[in-house]
């Protein structure tokens, strides 16, 4: 039976509990929150000792943000992950039954190794340990789970419950069948948990082999099971990516692993964790797993203090100066301060509901966006005008486009530019400008080996990022993306 590992990685999450820097176009899982690597880089390469046969990734992300996975996958030298694109979320059931179908359209029946993509583990050793007993046990047709052993009584967890141990190799972790799994308790009830020994946090983490998870997927919800069936078989490639068909993915039944099969089979397995595992859900998790100062802060970026303790501080853009802090959190962004005690950061997600029930942009993207291409930041806007930053990466093109609704001038502050305006192409220096006019054909190129950065400055009646008409495009875009 193959032993063959296939690392899955679940990539399409919006941290919004995580605001101001997660953001639904640039969620915590593709920034380093903690240590130098985003949190997808970091989980990808706490992989590289898992086994010696352990086969390519599969990145499960939505549409949205491909182009930056990718680019963060190449900067930590991952180019072999295939990246699968979700339509629409559909949580987590589904998302690993499409990586499942696609394991076994390219290995015979290889083993999962499912793994959010945003979560910390400080001892890589133990949780490879871990993977490797599972490893063992889902090639006998147990699908695992992976319970962290608790370190206090965490009312903001699900939990599974232990039971019979079950036979595993004398060196490996042990292994216990799973009696239930149980909901986010009170603190009553996670005190009496913890006290029982028997009880440990769900972690999120599962490994199985492909066929068997599509099988228990077929007995215990198969509507979810067809539907992706149909969106896998329905793929099309684009560029580096793979799409499901997506009207038939949209029809798909939303459902976690844990309620659609684990919470259902008999067949479930959890191995205990003490791995310095956190799904560093909020803002307070961050602080707890950090490294403190003698005050008991986490201070990044221009911050200065006076008899603050115990307390969270980001400073991205300016300086932060607090003083007589205790126990809050305090995160600036160029467009948004968060300020918060950490006993109520998990309110945070109250505030992105009023951004998002008011259309504000501060829900969803930062000021400065990201494109395959590069990206752009606004540094001024009023009626009729706005001003903005572009860098374009070396070698990188923007598509052949014109809008209706507004002009363009262009000033180059370094690099070199070669620019599509009409029916001439030019090349722009440093200092040298040129203009667009409204309705123009043109196009923007990176033809040397630094970033290009220029002014753009905009002026019309309508400058909203939708008046934008494709002709010709690298990237396979259609719309204002």
């Amino acid at each position: 039976m193959s032993r063959e590992i296939i690392p899955v990685i679940l990539a399409g999450g919006s941290g919004t509990r995580l605001w101001p820097l997660s953001r639904k176009l640039y969620p915590k899982q593709l920034l380093p929150l903690v240590g130098p690597q985003t949190m997808i880089q970091a989980t990808l390469t706490r992989l590289h000792n898992l086994a010696a046969d352990a086969l390519p990734p599969l990145v499960i992300c939505n549409s949205d943000h491909r182009f930056m996975v990718a680019e963060q996958l190449r900067e930590a030298q991952i180019n072999n992950a295939a990246i699968l694109l979700e339509p629409v979320g559909r949580n987590t059931a589904p998302a690993v039954a499409i990586a499942a179908l696609e394991a076994l359209s390219r290995h015979p029946d290889p083993i999962l190794l499912v793994l959010p993509a945003d979560h910390v583990i400080r001892n890589p050793e133990a949780f490879l340990a871990a993977a490797r007993a599972g490893a063992d046990l889902a090639a006998a047709n147990h699908l695992i789970t992976f319970g962290i052993i608790p370190s206090g009584p965490e009312t903001g967890f699900g939990y599974i419950e232990k039971g019979l141990p079950v036979a595993t190799n004398p060196k490996a972790p042990q292994a216990f069948m799973v009696k239930r799994f149980v909901e986010k308790p009170d603190q009553k009830t996670a005190e009496s948990y913890l006290a029982s020994g028997n009880f440990f946090w769900n972690s999120g983490m599962f490994m199985f082999r492909a066929a068997r998870f599509l099988e228990e997927l077929e007995k215990f919800a198969p509507e979810i099971h067809q539907h992706c069936q149909a969106a896998h078989a329905g793929r099309a490639t684009d560029l580096d990516f793979i799409r499901l068909d997506e009207k038939i993915f949209g029809q798909c039944p939303s459902d976690s692993i844990d309620y659609a099969i684990m919470e259902n089979t008999t067949a479930a397995v959890t191995i205990p964790l003490d791995c310095g595992w956190s799904d560093v859900g909020s803002w307070s998790a961050l602080w707890e797993i950090g490294d403190r100062d003698n005050a008991g802060n986490i201070l990044h970026g221009n911050v200065l203090t006076h008899q603050v303790r115990n307390s969270y501080l980001h400073s991205t853009h300016r300086l932060v100066a607090a003083v007589g802090l205790d126990d809050h959190v305090v995160v600036e962004t160029a467009d948004a301060v968060l300020v918060a005690h950490k006993s109520k950061v998990q309110d945070v997600k109250k505030i992105v509901e009023q951004l998002q029930a008011d259309s504000r942009e501060e829900a969803v993207s930062h000021r400065r966006v990201y494109r395959p291409w590069g990206s752009y930041e606004c540094i001024d806007c009023a009626e009729r005008f706005q001003v903005k930053r572009i860098i374009v990466k070396p070698g990188a093109t923007l598509s052949l486009q014109m809008h209706y609704h507004r002009a363009e001038h262009w000033i180059v502050v370094k690099g070199t530019a070669r620019i599509t305006n009409g029916d001439q192409i030019i090349v722009l220096s440093e200092n040298q400008s040129t203009y667009i006019p409204l309705g123009a054909k043109h196009r923007l190129e990176n033809p040397g080996n630094i970033p290009l950065e220029l002014i753009e400055v905009q002026s019309g009646s309508y400058l909203g990022e939708d008046d934008i008409v494709r002709f010709e495009d690298n990237y396979g875009r259609t719309k204002n993306k």
